[in-house]
């Protein structure tokens, strides 16, 4: 308790020696002022420092955690204004370096005898530095199942040991992250409940995502385990070069991968140098992170160009599988409705769109959202997709969510900040480069792909099965509503002749309801039919296939006449 009341009182000093006292009471901190606290508090900012650079400033010193912290809501434009964004993009994490004493103390622990190997050709100079590991170089001797299939191809000719990358957790990082994950999140809350601010941005679950996404950073089996899920996705392509994971020098606290060389894709005179052409690397490396988005559903996250190497042979090797983001089928179907909906100008159907997304539920209260989205696809009006430039739509869109007080789930919010850093690093190869113009086939793959004849039947399956679902439930909702009248729950008063109306329209209602389950079966039973044999529905009997079509529409169209003349 005591490191926990040291760490807190930190806190506290450092919000104030840098001018941010105002906020120690929206926090719960102000039992841990200083006694010269109140003179503290009311202490003049530096002169000429705006807010932003005040902040950014304290999560400076307030370590790593708070670090990462900023550099992950940076990209979160969708809740924080841009100028607090483009100065917590700044954060840089500069750990001073653990000894080389330490890091070999922590391999020869987690690896035992395996490590005497890797332990021999170490160099103790480290590679990069960060808040939860540190990279060293060193060699592995290739196994026999690398032999027989020449992995990696003349890396190891004769016996030659695989040159490898080390990263090892620092001793003691996981109870040092865990007690100011705990601090951060407890703060949230007091935030949120005593600031409508706070809680316009979901402070808390701003530090919930953040929370899993650190923890996940902690556990280096699983950033092995992305590296293999990429070099599955990749397999093949004579594009992309995935790094090897070394299993038998790999664990939770250690990661072996086999060192990607080449030169850096941000290094302009050394691209020229070797012939390489900037414009069309720019092309392939969006392609691929494209690729990976919106046919693997599992994309890097953090695709800055430090990240990416090209190769003696011409491939684009890829490093730091820490931060991954997946895209659901949902969130593909949504990302398809508003796809659809900006070229049809339809800005009710991208307002509902965009609000499932968020979690929130369409319908109410979004009618400026609504207008601002009819002003944006106006603003676009007759351009084909492909021209429509995708990072100036993203930051309109994501200004709007802010104004509306919505937060786009973790998934998505990755994704956005995967497109604009692609766009950058394109730019940066070719300032001429569009990313629109490599997103447009990706795009239009995806909307021909949701109207197959597969995706359809499993659209199909899902209705029926979600008004078959609703059929079952109907005789429990409707005994709770019995149950509610007969404890009296609710008065209702009513004349003679609107009772007449009412028993009108009930009887009606039950007609449609009934009918709308036929329906929901027929549809239900086609969607199994056409599942189970998609490549040949064509062939079956016209009897069966026209029967249930027909069926459907018949049932269909008495649906909506009834709906149009329900009153």
């Amino acid at each position: 308790m005591s490191a926990r009341r040291d760490r807190l009182r930190d806190i506290v000093e450092t919000l104030t020696r840098h001018g941010l006292g105002f906020a120690l009471g929206t926090l719960g901190l102000d039992r841990f002022r200083p006694a010269d606290g109140a003179t503290a508090q009311h202490r003049r900012p530096p002169r000429g420092v705006s807010l932003p650079v005040r902040v950014r400033l304290a999560l400076e010193d307030l370590g790593a955690v708070y670090i990462k912290f900023g550099q992950i809501v940076s990209t979160r434009t969708d809740v924080l204004p841009p100028e607090y964004a483009a100065e917590l993009a700044k954060l840089q994490d500069a750990s001073p370096p653990i000894t080389a004493a330490e890091v070999r103390a922590v391999i020869a622990e987690e690896l035992g005898t395996a490590a005497d190997g890797l332990l021999a050709s170490l160099d103790d100079t480290p590679l990069a530095t960060g808040s939860i590991g540190q990279v060293h170089c060193g060699r592995v001797a290739p196994d026999p199942e690398d032999a027989a299939s020449g992995f990696p191809a003349g890396a190891a000719p004769g016996g030659r040991r695989i040159d490898v990358v080390v990263k090892v957790r620092r001793p003691g990082v996981v109870a040092q992250i865990n007690e100011d994950l705990e601090i951060m999140a407890e703060l949230a809350k007091r935030a949120e409940r005593a600031s409508t601010r706070a809680a316009g941005v979901h402070l808390a679950a701003l530090v919930d995502e953040f929370s899993q996404t650190l923890r996940a950073e902690l556990d280096y089996l699983q950033e092995a385990r992305n590296v293999e899920h990429f070099a599955a996705n990749f397999a093949g392509d004579t594009r992309v070069h995935i790094p090897r994971v070394f299993w038998d020098t790999t664990t939770s606290r250690v990661l072996t991968l086999e060192r990607i060389q080449g030169i850096k894709v941000n290094d302009a005179a050394a691209l020229r140098a070797a012939g390489i052409d900037a414009a069309e690397l720019a092309r392939r490396a969006c392609d691929v992170l494209l690729k990976m988005v919106f046919e693997d559903g599992f994309f890097h996250a953090d695709p800055h160009p430090g990240n990416f190497f090209v190769e003696a042979d011409g491939r684009l090797g890829i490093i730091d599988f820490g931060m991954v983001g997946q895209i659901s089928d949902s969130t593909r179907d949504q990302l398809v409705r508003m796809l659809v909906a900006i070229v049809d100008r339809d800005a009710a159907r991208l307002t509902t769109a965009l609000v499932r997304m968020c979690g929130a539920q369409a319908g109410g209260g979004f009618g400026g959202l609504q207008t601002d989205l009819g002003r944006l696809v106006d603003r676009y009006a007759g351009r084909p997709l492909a021209e429509i430039p995708i990072v100036p739509v993203l930051t309109e869109l994501a200004a709007l969510l802010r104004e509306s007080r919505l937060r786009l789930p973790r998934e998505t919010a990755l994704l956005l900040k995967m497109l604009v850093m692609a766009d950058g690093l394109g730019k940066q190869l070719d300032p001429g480069f569009e990313l629109t113009t490599q997103l447009g086939p990706f795009s239009q793959q995806m909307i021909l792909g949701s109207l197959s004849p597969e995706a359809l039947a499993d659209r199909l399956k899902k209705l029926g099965r979600e008004a078959l679902r609703f059929g079952t439930d109907a005789p429990e909702i409707m005994r709770r509503v019995v149950d509610v009248l007969e404890r009296g729950g609710i008065d209702i008063h009513f004349r003679a002749e609107e009772l007449d109306r009412l028993m009108d329209k009930a009887e009606k209602t039950g007609n449609r309801i009934v009918a709308g389950l036929i329906t929901a079966a027929l549809i239900n039973a086609v969607g199994e039919l056409v599942s189970a044999q998609p490549d040949r529905w064509r062939n079956w009997p016209k009897t069966l296939f026209t029967a249930g079509i027909g069926g459907v529409g018949a049932l269909g169209a008495y649906l909506a006449l009834t709906s149009r003349h329900r009153k």
